[in-house]
C-alpha cells in the first residue's frame, strides 16, 4: 500500500517554435510561449510520479490559474494521506471536491494528478505504465503532422515536410478563414495524396455550412471531419451524418465515458477522439477508448500541444488501445523545449516509447526553474 505524502504544482511557460491558431483563437504564441502545469506526486515510499496539464481557455474553460487553484486548494488537501494505488477512490474524492455538471469538473487539472499517480504506481512496481493494464502491446503509435495556416502555399509546404519526415497522416485545422478552407485542404491533398487525412474544424461551423463543407471535403478525398459543429449540438451532428458520407469525429463534445455513451445513443459520430488531458487522465481516457471501441465506434488519438511528458503518456495509452490511424500529438511541431530530459521521442513518423518504469520521463529541476511562471 502506498499513500500520497505530497502533491506539488509547477506552473510553466514553455517556449514555442511558432504560433498555434485554431478557429477559436490562439492557443500558444511564439513570442509569449504556452502555459503548461506540471504536477509531482510523492508517495510515502519515496517514489515520485509526474503528470501534465495543458490548459487553454481558447479550447476549454480551464486556465493555468484555475488548474493551479483546483489542485492546490481543493485536490491536494483532500488527497494527501489517501492511498495512491486506489485510483477509483482518488477519482471519487476529486469529483467530490470539484463536481461536474453538464461538463466534468476541471478534468484537465484532474488529468495531471491522475497521470502522476499512474507514473508513481508503475515506478513503485518497476513496470512501464502499460504494465498496470496487463499490456505489453508492441503496436506502433503512428503520428499525424499538424498543419494550421490560412495560406495554401504554406499548407502545401508543410504537407511536403510531413511526407519527407515520414509521417503517415496529416491533421489540417480549418475554420481560421472559412472562405479558403477548401483551398487549404486541396493544397495539402495535392502534396500528400497517400497520407491519412484528418480535418479539424474546432466547432467553427453551423449545420448548413457544415453540410456544404463536408461535401467539398468528400470530393477532395478527406478521411474524417472532426468536430465541425459546436460541442453541445449532438443532434445537429447526427443530422450532418445523415446528409453526408464523410465520417464525423467528435472531440470537444466528448469528455467522459458517459459522453461517449451519449454520442453513441444520439448517433452523432462515427469516431471518438481520445485525449487523456481532457478525459481526466489515463484512467478516464482508457475507459472512454474501451467503451467506444467495444461499441463499434472508430478511435482517433489527440493531444493539446503537450510537452514530452504528456506526449509519452498519451503514446503509452494509444499503444494500449492499438489505434490504427495516425494520432495528433502535435507538441513537437510547436514547442522548442520543456523540462523533460532528452529529445522528442520520434522516429520515422512514429512515437518511440522510452524504456524503464512508469511513463519513462526524467524531469530536469533546472528547467522547471528556468520555465517557471506565476500561478496567478
Amino acid at each position: 500500500m502506498i499513500r500520497i505524502s505530497a502533491i506539488d504544482v509547477f506552473p510553466l511557460r514553455l517556449p514555442m517554435k511558432q504560433t498555434f491558431r485554431t478557429s477559436r483563437g490562439t492557443v500558444g504564441d511564439e513570442s509569449a510561449g504556452a502555459p503548461h502545469v506540471y504536477v509531482r506526486v510523492t508517495g510515502d515510499n519515496g517514489a515520485v510520479g509526474w503528470g501534465e496539464a495543458r490548459p487553454s481557455p481558447r479550447w476549454s474553460y480551464e486556465t493555468p490559474e484555475s488548474v493551479c487553484s483546483a489542485i492546490e486548494n481543493y485536490i491536494r488537501p483532500a488527497l494527501v494521506g489517501q492511498r495512491a494505488d486506489d485510483l477509483a477512490a482518488v477519482h471519487r474524492i476529486m469529483n467530490r471536491e470539484i463536481a461536474g455538471s453538464l461538463h466534468p469538473g476541471q478534468p484537465i487539472a484532474k488529468a495531471a494528478v491522475d497521470t502522476a499517480l499512474h507514473d508513481l504506481i508503475a515506478r513503485s512496481c518497476n513496470l512501464p505504465v502499460a504494465g498496470l493494464w496487463q499490456s505489453g502491446s508492441p503496436h506502433p503509435v503512428r503520428l499525424s503532422y499538424l498543419i494550421s495556416t490560412t495560406d495554401p502555399e504554406e499548407a502545401a509546404r508543410k504537407a511536403r515536410e510531413a511526407v519527407a519526415e515520414g509521417y503517415s497522416g496529416v491533421d489540417v485545422k480549418i475554420g481560421l478563414n472559412p472562405a479558403n478552407d477548401l483551398d487549404i485542404v486541396a493544397a495539402v491533398k495535392r502534396e500528400a495524396p497517400n497520407l491519412f487525412f484528418r480535418v479539424d474544424a474546432n466547432q467553427a461551423y453551423r449545420l448548413p455550412q457544415a453540410v456544404q463543407l463536408a461535401k467539398g471535403l468528400e470530393r477532395i478525398g478527406v478521411d474524417v471531419l472532426e468536430q465541425p459543429l459546436p460541442a453541445n449540438q449532438l443532434l445537429a451532428h447526427a443530422e450532418l451524418r445523415r446528409k453526408v458520407s464523410i465520417p464525423i469525429a467528435l472531440d470537444e463534445s466528448v469528455w467522459s465515458p458517459s459522453g461517449v455513451l451519449e454520442a453513441l445513443r444520439s448517433e452523432a459520430c462515427d469516431t471518438i477522439v481520445i485525449k487523456l488531458t481532457k478525459m481526466g487522465g489515463l484512467r478516464g481516457a482508457r475507459l472512454c477508448g474501451e467503451i467506444a471501441r467495444e461499441s463499434g465506434l472508430g478511435l482517433l488519438g489527440g493531444g493539446l500541444t503537450e510537452s514530452k511528458l504528456g506526449f509519452v503518456a498519451s503514446a503509452h495509452l494509444f499503444r494500449y488501445l492499438e489505434l490504427t490511424d495516425p494520432v495528433d500529438l502535435n507538441g513537437p511541431m510547436f514547442l522548442k523545449d520543456d523540462p523533460v530530459e532528452g529529445d522528442w521521442p520520434i522516429r520515422n513518423g512514429e512515437a518511440v516509447l522510452p524504456e524503464g518504469p512508469g511513463i519513462g520521463c526524467r524531469i530536469s529541476d533546472a528547467k522547471l526553474r528556468q520555465y517557471a511562471a506565476s500561478a496567478t
